[in-house]
C-alpha cells in the first residue's frame, strides 16, 4: 500500500470520495468492488479524527432500547455479527458485565428485559452469546475489583471490539487492492462545478504543496465533523464530544458496562491492549472542530464516576493517556444528546454533492452500501453491493481456528512472546507471514518495542514499509497505538525513530522535526 499522489490526476474517476475515515473507507471499498473506477482523500492520515477516537467497541447499542430505536439496535446487532463471521481477526467477542446496586437506576428485572430483548434482537437465544444472570457474591466473584456494597445482583452479556484505525486501514488495502487510487494528506480545497454541478474537486498535496484537480462523475463527502463548517451543513447535524481515559490494567479479559451517578448515561470500562479504557462523555460541542481538546471537566467526571464503582481511587496521575473524538448527530428539537439517535442518512446538495451524516462504527458497512447505491443510480450502474457475507481483505483463507492455532505455533518457533503473538494476529490477519518473514531473517525483530506493551519491532518495520505512514504520529499512534498506551521519554522517540529512519527516508533533520511534532501533538 503506497501513496501516490500523482496517480489521481489525468483520468476520470466514476466516484470520488473525500474523507478517510470509517465511512469514507467502506464507501471506497465497496465502490471498488462493484467495478468503479474510484479515488478516495483524506486531508490528513487515514482514520485520524473520529474513526481514531472511538470506544473501539462493535456493538448495538444496548443503552438505545431505552429510547425504543429497536431498527438501530437490530441493524447494528445484524452487522456486529457479520463482522465476527467474516473478520475474526479484525472483530473479536467482548463480555461484558453490569452490576445491579440497591441504587442502580435500572433495577434487576428492567435490566434482564433489557438484554432479554438485546439477545432476541440479535438472534443469540440459548447461545454461548447471550446473557447470563449472577447472585451478588457470584458476581463480585467474577468481577473483585468492584465495589461490593449494597451490590444486589448482576449480568454479563456479549457484545465485540475491535481496533478502529486498523479497521480503517484494512478497509482501504482493500480499497487500493480493488483498484481505487487512495491518498492520505491531500486536502481538498474546492469542488469544480459547471452549470451548477459538481464533476471533480481541486487537491493540495500536504506534503510538497503541490495543487491538481481530479476528475469525478460523482463526488460523496464522507468528512464526519468536517460538514458543519458551513451553515447549510450545520442545518442538518451537530457534534457531541466523547473522551476517553486510558488507566493501568484491572480489567482482566471483560468489559463494565456502568451507569454514571451524576447524570445517568452510560459509560464503559474496556481492557484494551492490557491496559483499561474507561468512557465515553456526551457532550455538545461548538468549537473548533480542527483541535478537539480533552479538558479538566472531561477528566473529573470520568475518574468520579469510575471511582465509584471501583475498589481503586485513580487520580489524574494514574492517566497514561487521554483523547476526544466528535460524534455528527443528526439534528431534532431535543437539546439531550445522550437521547438522539445515532443512525444515519445520506443528503445530497444541489451541486450533486452527497455527504453522509451521523452513523456508527459498527453499522458502517451497511450505510456505506446504500452511499454506493446511490451512486451507481446516479451512473446507470447495475451492480450489487458485495460486501456483506465477505471476508475482509486480511482475512486468512479457510477455518480460522486452525490457522490461528499454526500462526500460534509459528510465532512460538520464531521467539514471539504469547502475548504479542495475540495482538498480531487481532492487528495484520494473514499478513502475519510477512512479519514472520521479517524475524527469519533477522531474530531481534521478535524483541517489544517497549517491554510493556505487546508490540515488536518486526511490526513496526511492516507498518513504516507497507502502511503509507508519513509521519511519525501516523506510526505511534494510528498503526500501533503507542503513544495511547505509554509515556514516551526522548530515548524511546528517538530509538523508534530510528529505527524507522531508512525505511521512510528521513535525515537527522527529519527525525528531529518527527519527534518535536509528535511530542508536541501528544504531550
Amino acid at each position: 500500500m503506497k501513496r501516490d499522489f500523482l496517480a489521481l490526476f489525468n483520468c476520470q474517476f466514476d466516484l470520488l470520495v473525500c474523507g478517510g475515515g470509517v465511512y469514507g473507507a467502506w464507501t471506497a471499498y465497496d465502490a471498488a468492488l462493484r467495478g468503479l473506477k474510484v479515488a478516495i482523500v483524506e486531508q490528513s492520515d487515514w482514520a485520524n479524527a473520529t474513526s481514531s477516537a472511538s470506544s473501539k467497541l462493535i456493538h448495538g447499542g444496548l443503552r438505545y432500547l431505552e429510547t425504543y430505536d429497536f431498527k438501530l439496535v437490530k441493524k447494528a446487532l445484524h452487522e456486529r455479527q457479520m463482522l465476527l463471521d467474516m473478520a475474526p481477526h479484525r472483530v473479536w467477542p467482548l463480555r461484558f458485565g453490569v452490576p445491579i446496586y440497591k441504587d442502580s437506576r435500572i433495577g434487576k428485572f428492567r435490566m434482564m428485559a433489557g438484554l432479554a430483548l438485546y439477545d432476541f434482537l440479535a438472534g443469540n437465544l440459548n447461545t454461548m452469546m447471550g446473557y447470563q444472570h449472577f447472585d451478588a457474591q457470584a458476581f463480585a466473584t467474577q468481577f473483585p475489583f468492584l465495589d461490593s456494597g449494597n451490590l444486589q445482583s448482576g449480568f454479563t452479556y456479549t457484545d465485540a471490539q475491535t481496533d478502529d484505525a486498523r479497521l480503517v486501514l484494512e478497509l482501504i488495502d482493500g480499497a487500493v487492492k480493488a483498484g481505487a487510487v487512495c491518498v492520505n494528506y491531500c486536502k481538498l480545497t474546492a469542488f469544480i462545478e459547471s452549470d451548477g454541478y459538481a464533476y471533480g474537486a481541486k487537491v493540495e498535496d500536504q506534503i510538497s504543496g503541490e495543487i491538481g484537480q481530479v476528475n469525478a462523475r460523482q463526488c460523496v463527502n464522507t468528512i464526519g465533523q468536517w460538514t458543519t463548517t458551513s451553515p447549510e451543513d450545520r442545518s442538518w447535524c451537530r457534534l457531541s464530544k466523547g473522551v476517553h481515559l486510558l488507566l493501568p490494567a484491572t480489567l482482566g479479559q471483560e468489559a463494565l458496562l456502568l451507569t454514571a451517578q451524576s447524570d445517568g448515561r452510560v459509560f464503559f470500562a474496556i481492557p484494551w491492549y492490557g491496559l483499561t479504557l474507561i468512557g465515553t462523555t456526551d457532550t455538545a460541542y461548538h468549537g473548533n472542530v480542527d483541535h478537539v481538546a480533552v479538558e479538566k471537566a472531561d477528566v473529573d467526571y470520568l475518574l468520579a464516576e469510575a471511582n465509584h464503582y471501583f475498589r481503586i481511587t485513580w487520580t489524574e496521575a494514574d492517566i497514561i493517556s487521554s483523547y476526544a473524538g466528535l460524534r455528527v448527530i443528526k439534528h431534532d428539537h431535543n437539546s439531550f444528546s445522550t437521547s438522539t439517535s445515532r443512525d444515519w442518512r445520506l443528503k445530497t446538495t444541489r451541486n450533486g454533492v452527497h455527504y453522509s451524516i451521523g452513523g456508527k462504527l459498527t453499522s458502517a458497512r451497511e450505510d456505506a452500501s446504500h452511499i454506493v447505491d446511490t451512486v451507481c443510480a446516479q451512473l446507470g450502474i447495475n451492480a450489487q453491493c458485495p460486501t456483506y457475507g465477505m471476508k475482509f481483505p486480511w482475512a486468512p483463507d479457510g477455518t480460522y481456528s486452525e490457522w490461528l492455532s499454526a500462526a500460534n505455533a509459528e510465532a512460538y518457533k520464531l521467539g514471539i512472546d504469547e502475548e504479542s503473538a495475540k495482538w498480531l494476529v487481532r492487528r495484520h490477519g494473514k499478513r502475519v507471514d510477512e512479519i514472520f518473514r521479517i524475524i527469519n531473517k533477522e531474530t531481534l525483530m521478535a524483541e517489544r518495542i517497549i517491554p510493556s506493551l505487546p508490540f515488536i519491532q518486526a511490526d513496526l518495520l511492516l507498518c513504516a514499509r507497507n502502511e503509507m505512514v508519513v509521519h511519525l504520529s501516523d506510526l505511534l499512534r494510528r498503526r500501533i497505538p503507542i503513544l495511547l498506551l505509554s509515556k514516551l521519554g526522548d530515548d524511546d522517540f528517538r530509538r523508534i525513530a530510528n529505527s524507522v529512519a531508512a525505511t521512510l527516508g528521513w535525515d537527522e533533520l527529519t527525525i528531529d522535526f518527527e519527534i518535536k511534532s509528535c511530542r508536541l501533538g501528544y504531550a
